[in-house]
């Protein structure tokens, strides 16, 4: 698989790509790779939310959300904790122009706002974004 993210600055994570990652799922390769090679790797905080919703709900224990932010803590990862006006106004005209979640147009307004990547799994959400050429992606699998 080629990386042409190596040549990035910075990438992007949405949560399907750093669940993929944390839990050793089809893709986690590349996700490993981009943090091999990739100088700045990030993702906000609300992507990171949906991850320790995800273990939550599928463990039914409230104590794996601090589980999920010690091991992301482990990480070469930025932490969006804020966002600010240029992510804010970005993700209203993502949501309002693709039928996406909200942390999905968080994502994207925030790699848009870098000049970034976003590396996802999610076809289903972003195809039509590619499509379009609307933002630009690293497709984990």
């Amino acid at each position: 698989m080629k990386s042409a993210w190596k040549n990035e600055p910075c990438v992007i994570l949405d949560a399907c790509a750093l669940i993929a990652f944390l839990n050793d799922e089809p893709g986690a390769d590349v996700v490993a790779s981009i943090f091999e090679t990739v100088a700045s790797v990030e993702i906000s905080a609300i992507n990171l939310l949906e991850i320790a919703y995800d273990a939550v709900r599928r463990t039914g224990d409230t104590q794996t959300a601090y589980d999920v932010l010690n091991a992301v803590n482990q990480l070469p990862l930025k932490i969006h904790w804020s966002i600010n006006d240029e992510v804010f106004l970005q993700a209203a005209g993502f949501k309002a122009g693709y039928r996406i979640s909200i942390a999905d147009a968080i994502a994207l307004a925030s790699a848009a706002a870098r000049g970034a990547p976003l590396a996802t799994s999610d076809h289903h959400e972003f195809d039509p974004l590619e499509k379009q050429a609307a933002a630009r992606f690293i497709w984990i699998r």
